[in-house]
C-alpha cells in the first residue's frame, strides 16, 4: 500500500512553501484559502467524526470534495460564488500535491477535474446613475469625517474598485499630475492604472491637503483611516455606507435595495459604463478583469440595456463573535492556522 505524507505537515508546506515562495500569494488569497481548510476540518468532525488530528491525505478525495462543496451550500448557506471560491483553493491545494505527492497522481487530479458550479441567475446588483446620487447627497460635509467618506465613496464608485483595493491604498497610489491616475493592486497583486476624472482629483486633492497626506513622510499611511490612524476595513466600509444609503433609501425607497454592500459600487459603475456604450475590453482593464469573458456577464445581465445603450448619456455622479470550533481543539493545526 502506498503510504501517505502526513496532512498536517503537507498542509503547512502548501501555504508556507508553495503558496508564499513559490506563487508570491497575496495576503487576501493565503486568508481566504486558510479559512477553507477551517471549514474543511469542520465539516471532517461533523460528518466524517473525524478530528483534525486523525485527518489523513488518504481522505482527501473527489468524493469527499464534492460532498465539502454541497455541505457550504445546504448546511452554511454559501452563495455559489462562495462555493466556488472554496473549490478554488481545493484545485490549488490538488496542484500542489500534483507536484509533491505525485505516487496519488490520479486521486488528485479527480479533485482537479471536479468542475465549478455555474449560478442560476446572472442577474447583476447594482444601483442606478440616479441611486448613486442620491446615497452621496446624504453625506455632509460640514466635518472632516463626512469630507472623508465622500471622498472614499466618489473614489470607490469612479474608480470600479474593490474594496479591499480601496482599502490599501497609500497617498503614493495617486498620480496628481494630468493625466491623473491612481495605482490599484488587485488579486494576485496585479498592478493596474485607473485614470481619474478632474472632478475626482480635485475632491481627492482637497481631501489629502486636508489631511496632511501630501507631505512626503505619509506616502506609505494608509489613504483612508480611522480615529485611531488604522486602515479602514470592509466591514468599516459598509458601515459608512449603508448609514448614507438608509438615509436615501427614506427618500427614494423604490432607487436603495435594502441589502447593499460596497461591491454594489463597482457592479454599478461597469453598468453605467456599459449603458454608455463603452468598449467591454476598457471595462475590462478598469475593473481588472484576467479575461474579457468575466466582464461580459456585464453585458449578458439585462440585454434591455444593451439595446438601450447608445441612447443614454454617461452621466458623473459628481463582526459577528464566531463559536469555537472543532479544529480549535488541536493546538497543532490552530496554532499553524491562526498564524496565517
Amino acid at each position: 500500500m502506498k503510504t501517505y505524507r502526513d496532512f498536517a505537515e503537507t498542509l503547512q508546506s502548501f501555504f508556507l512553501t508553495y503558496l508564499v515562495k513559490e506563487r508570491s500569494a497575496s495576503g487576501n488569497t493565503i486568508r481566504a484559502y486558510r479559512d477553507t481548510f477551517v471549514h474543511l476540518l469542520d465539516f471532517v468532525q461533523e460528518t466524517k467524526r473525524i478530528t483534525p488530528d486523525k485527518v489523513s491525505l488518504a481522505i482527501i478525495n473527489r468524493e469527499l470534495t464534492i460532498s465539502f462543496l454541497d455541505w457550504l451550500e445546504e448546511k452554511r448557506g454559501n452563495s455559489v460564488t462562495t462555493r466556488n471560491q472554496r473549490f478554488a483553493a481545493l484545485k490549488s491545494f490538488s496542484n500542489y500535491l500534483m507536484l509533491y505527492d505525485p505516487i496519488h497522481m490520479a486521486q488528485w487530479k479527480l479533485i482537479h477535474a471536479v468542475k465549478i458550479k455555474k449560478s442560476i441567475s446572472e442577474t447583476i446588483n447594482y444601483l442606478t446613475v440616479d441611486g448613486i446620487k442620491y446615497i452621496l447627497e446624504q453625506i455632509g460635509t460640514k466635518n472632516r469625517q463626512g469630507r472623508r467618506n465622500l471622498t472614499l465613496l466618489s473614489l470607490l464608485y469612479n474608480t470600479g474598485a474593490r474594496t479591499q483595493e480601496l482599502i490599501d491604498l497609500t497617498p503614493s497610489s495617486i498620480r496628481r499630475e494630468n493625466p491623473y491616475m491612481i495605482e490599484l493592486f488587485g488579486k494576485g497583486s496585479k498592478k493596474r492604472l485607473v485614470p481619474l476624472e478632474d472632478n475626482m482629483m480635485l475632491l481627492l486633492e482637497n481631501y489629502m491637503l486636508e489631511n496632511n497626506l501630501l507631505l512626503s513622510e505619509k506616502n506609505s499611511c494608509p489613504l483612508f483611516y480611522n480615529v485611531w490612524n488604522e486602515k479602514l476595513t470592509n466591514p468599516g466600509i459598509t458601515f459608512i455606507l449603508n448609514k448614507y444609503a438608509s438615509q436615501a433609501r427614506i427618500l427614494h425607497p423604490e432607487a436603495i435595495p435594502l441589502k447593499l454592500s460596497p461591491h454594489v459600487f463597482r457592479h454599478s459603475r461597469a453598468m453605467h459604463l456599459l449603458q454608455a456604450g463603452i468598449n467591454l475590453v476598457y471595462i475590462r482593464d478598469l475593473l481588472g478583469h484576467a479575461s474579457v469573458q468575466t466582464t461580459e456577464i456585464y453585458a449578458k445581465a439585462d440585454s434591455k440595456l444593451k439595446r438601450e445603450a447608445l441612447e443614454k448619456a454617461y452621466a458623473d455622479v459628481g463582526i459577528t463573535i464566531q463559536a469555537q470550533r472543532s479544529w480549535e481543539k488541536d493546538p497543532k493545526l490552530k496554532t499553524f492556522l491562526k498564524s496565517l
